[in-house]
């Protein structure tokens, strides 16, 4: 019994379980930021979208139309490396001359001084963008429909008290319009936590990318195999790690909007 549980407990704390487990701050950081821009693009885009003007709403209608359409892998891939390589290509028009361009074997960057080495810090930035402007266009279409919600009388109650179009804005609209978004918003919340998943195609460790890694077949020269193939049980760690991620999200939310209906449920009873 002592040798298993000593088995297990150097197993668990060697050196690349330790990585594992701090990997799981890129997925909490990635989720964390990714949900946040969701949430200020999808305010771009649905101000955008009731826009007194016509190419401001065409915009907004194009966002939240197209983006939606496009797959979250394809865009996931797509943004990081076309911002990348749009940085490489505006460095190089700066640093190449015509013998660093001529000097260089590959068909990329046009010479080595272009060339942007990113780690995992830009990458997790990058990739965060990228949620964001994916779920951002499903966030317009939240906000959107959420502030057409919000009943024109009261609107209307506000400016002939006197308030301005800003404090009609910010103290009546948008106050009473996160009681009919924060529902939709939390299911895109959960699209982007889920999304998080995909972290390990920017080259990053993600959680599960090293679940992969360490559930693979074991084998050391030393000591034979280890284990055999334990994905299973690593992946079986990752779907427990996301239901407590979701069942905390369901409490966040459900205390957002118990907060965000203060003061007006009463007053349409009144």
């Amino acid at each position: 019994m002592s040798d298993d549980l000593a088995f297990w407990l150097g197993y668990l704390t060697n050196g690349k379980h330790l990585t594992w487990y701090a990997s799981f701050q890129f997925t909490i950081f990635a989720a964390l930021l990714g949900g946040s821009l969701a949430v200020i693009f999808g305010l771009i885009g649905a101000t955008l979208k009731n826009s007194r003007y016509l190419p401001l709403r065409l915009i907004g209608s194009f966002y939240s139309s197209i983006v939606r359409g496009v797959p979250d892998v394809l865009f996931f891939l797509f943004f990081p490396l076309a911002f990348e390589q749009a940085v490489e290509w505006l460095v190089a028009t700066q640093v190449c001359t015509p013998e660093l361009i001529a000097a260089q074997s590959a068909a990329w960057p046009p010479c080595q001084a272009a060339n942007w080495y990113l780690g995992t810090p830009e990458y997790l930035i990058l990739a965060s963008v990228s949620l964001g402007l994916v779920y951002g266009a499903f966030a317009t279409n939240v906000i959107h429909g959420a502030l057409r919600a919000v009943p024109r009388g009261q609107l209307e109650a506000a400016r002939a008290y006197g308030m301005s179009a800003s404090q009609v804005l910010w103290r009546v609209h948008i106050r009473q319009m996160w009681v009919y978004a924060l529902p939709g918003l939390s299911n895109v919340w959960m699209l982007v936590v889920k999304a998080t998943s995909l972290l390990s195609l920017l080259q990053i460790a993600d959680i599960v990318l090293w679940a992969d890694r360490l559930g693979a077949p074991n084998f050391l020269p030393t000591v034979g195999l280890v284990h055999d193939d334990w994905r299973w049980r690593y992946y079986l760690v990752l779907f427990v790690f996301y239901i407590i991620v979701t069942l905390l999200s369901e409490r966040g939310f459900e205390a957002l909007m118990r907060r965000a209906g203060r003061g007006i449920l009463s007053e349409r009873t009144n």
